[in-house]
């Protein structure tokens, strides 16, 4: 960073940055102050802003912020390794491509020897448990390589009716299957024309 930065700001950052990672969004000035144990929002206000000043946190368009200046490892590597920025996405919406500015929450440094170059990545919150025998479960990160091509057997983020979902892709000569891997014997396959968008393959998890 090029700006120093104070201790108070430093246990804010950290404190950003593990919420970041349970919930998948930034925390409010209100969240921030109970997560500091502060007594008054204003403390954790005076706090954001001035990460805000110093170029770590920057206000989006619709007024909450945005986490673009952190050096963590996310995989637990030694700092020293080189890493890559990746985007954490907050709630992805329909109708914005997934990663879209509106989508990231953070850019968060990520060793290259799991974001492997070249290539573009980013992080997205899983929801349920369709692929919970692949160790992908509900709430946990999953770190996606950008590409609109996979092949069979891979765990592919698929884009479905502005719809965003996660499962095993199986392709034969007439249609397309994405597979659930679970436990729950609800979850049915999805059988699709090949006119469906992959948005990336799945290479890595981080368990919440």
């Amino acid at each position: 960073m090029q700006k120093q930065i104070s201790n108070k700001e430093i246990e804010a950052l950290q404190a950003i940055r593990s919420y970041l990672m349970k919930h998948g969004k930034m925390p409010s000035v209100r969240e921030l102050m109970k997560e500091l144990h502060y007594k008054s929002p204003r403390s954790a206000s005076v706090v954001m802003q001035g990460l805000i000043d110093k170029g770590i946190l920057k206000k989006k368009k619709d007024g909450s912020t945005q986490l673009i200046q952190y050096e963590i490892d996310a995989f637990g590597d030694t700092p020293q390794e080189q890493t890559v920025k990746v985007p954490l996405l907050g709630t992805v919406t329909c109708g914005l491509p997934i990663l879209s500015e509106e989508n990231i929450e953070a850019e968060l440094a990520v060793s290259t020897k799991v974001a492997k170059q070249p290539g573009t990545y980013y992080l997205l919150r899983t929801q349920g448990d369709s692929m919970n025998q692949k160790g992908i479960h509900d709430g946990d990160l999953v770190l996606v390589k950008h590409q609109n091509n996979a092949d069979n057997g891979d765990i592919v983020v698929a884009l479905i009716d502005d719809e965003v979902t996660v499962k095993e892709l199986r392709v034969n000569n007439d249609n397309v299957v994405l597979l659930p891997r679970s436990s729950n014997k609800t979850h049915m396959p999805i059988i699709l024309s090949k006119d469906f968008v992959v948005q990336g393959i799945v290479v890595s998890v981080i368990p919440m």
